[in-house]
């Protein structure tokens, strides 16, 4: 029998540094929206290590909410809904409230109306105090971007010209207009950041 289950390696490498950052800010308690949840490697590892939150993931492709599933059946984890179909583009989502957002690896590859469709959303959705919760390459000031990273964006905007590292300050301002503080960066693996917005 197929198994619907889908596996990335940069998964495996980097869930367990993720997660020590997200036992800092997600609540002990509450509903944690993720958005892109891809295959649902993360929101599982997440929700085995975490078993007082309610995870929420989604993903706009179909192959990934099969395998979001398969996951969630194989690893017979009661605190995790099933995906829904979120399109960070098309609004309104269908989910009104969340007690904190994570978004992995997303943003560099979607085009920038995503990621302001992913603020104005969040600033709706976030009471206040609660977190999103970024992680990904970004470009920042007075930082050399690394070889590794300068790369990847050439290789992104190859495929799309809508994609490629996005610059930390630009994705700080919209979180502002949303209505968040600015962000708490915390340098991870492989020239990686996690950014953490609270809502304000």
């Amino acid at each position: 029998m197929t198994s619907h289950r889908l596996q990335y390696p940069a998964t495996q490498r980097n869930r367990d540094a993720i997660l020590e950052v997200l036992r800092s800010v997600l609540p002990p308690s509450g509903l944690v929206l993720e958005i892109a949840s891809g295959s649902g490697e993360h929101v599982v590892h997440f929700a085995s290590a975490l078993p007082g939150l309610t995870f929420q993931p989604s993903d706009p492709e179909d192959a990934a909410r099969l395998s979001i599933a398969a996951w969630t059946a194989e690893m017979k984890l009661s605190n995790i809904r099933p995906p829904l179909a979120i399109d960070v583009l098309h609004e309104p989502w269908p989910i009104a409230q969340a007690d904190a957002i994570l978004c992995i690896n997303m943003i560099h590859i979607s085009p920038w109306e995503a990621t302001q469709a992913l603020m104005r959303n969040a600033g709706r959705i976030l009471p206040h105090g609660a977190a999103i919760y970024l992680y990904g390459p970004y470009r920042q000031k007075d930082v050399v971007t690394a070889e590794s990273n300068e790369a990847f964006d050439a290789d992104l905007k190859s495929r799309n010209p809508q994609w490629g590292l996005r610059h930390l300050d630009e994705v700080a301002a919209l979180a502002r207009e949303a209505g968040f503080s600015g962000p708490e960066v915390m340098p991870m693996p492989a020239n990686n950041l996690s950014v953490v917005f609270r809502r304000t």
